[in-house]
């Protein structure tokens, strides 16, 4: 069974991404060959990067990162729910990302975004960047909520019956890249 994780990626009092996540992940928990799972950064109360060495080599020293590390380690891909802030992504997610390497090498990755004036299309044009960073494979697909017509009063998740079926190609093509790239995830003999 492929384990994608659903990240929420705000951490903001008041914040509509939690509904989005549950929404997403509901979704996805409808298919047999995946198991779904929320991973929220809030509950890691992950501090600005303040490990001693850099990702890259692993063994960290905090246990807020090793907690981290464990939670996301054990998935083969995700679905990263952010809203654009400032044309980009929160702060938060882009901190989360950093505190790892490894955990997300040779996994998939693919993007629900919501906000405003482009429906949170900026903020998922910059994680495609990062993601490629830390060496994930992005999919095409990607789902864009718009706080004005998919969010009753902005803040009540109420999405458009037309992006259900965007979000099924979305996990088709997360799930298929997370079993292809599974080979290069296992240790090497």
């Amino acid at each position: 069974m492929t384990r994608i994780a659903v990240i929420v990626g705000s951490t903001r009092p008041g914040r509509v991404g939690r509904q989005v996540a549950d929404w997403v992940a509901g979704h996805g928990g409808k298919r047999d060959d995946v198991d779904v799972e929320v991973v929220d950064i809030a509950d890691y109360a992950l501090p600005l990067y303040d490990e001693p060495r850099s990702p890259l080599l692993g063994g960290y020293e905090h246990e807020h990162s090793r907690a981290w590390s464990g939670r996301i380690a054990g998935f083969d891909g995700y679905v990263i729910v952010t809203p654009e802030y400032n044309r980009s992504i929160p702060s938060a997610l882009k901190n989360a990302i950093d505190y790892l390497y490894r955990e997300w090498n040779n996994k998939a990755a693919g993007f629900v975004g919501y906000g405003s004036t482009v429906s949170g299309a900026r903020a998922v044009e910059h994680l495609r960047l990062i993601a490629a960073a830390v060496q994930m494979a992005t999919v095409r697909t990607q789902l864009n909520l718009s706080l004005a017509t998919d969010f009753e009063a902005f803040t009540t998740f109420s999405p458009a019956p037309g992006h259900e079926a965007t979000l099924g190609q979305l996990f088709t093509e997360v799930v298929a890249w997370a079993d292809a790239l599974a080979p290069l995830r296992r240790p090497a003999p």
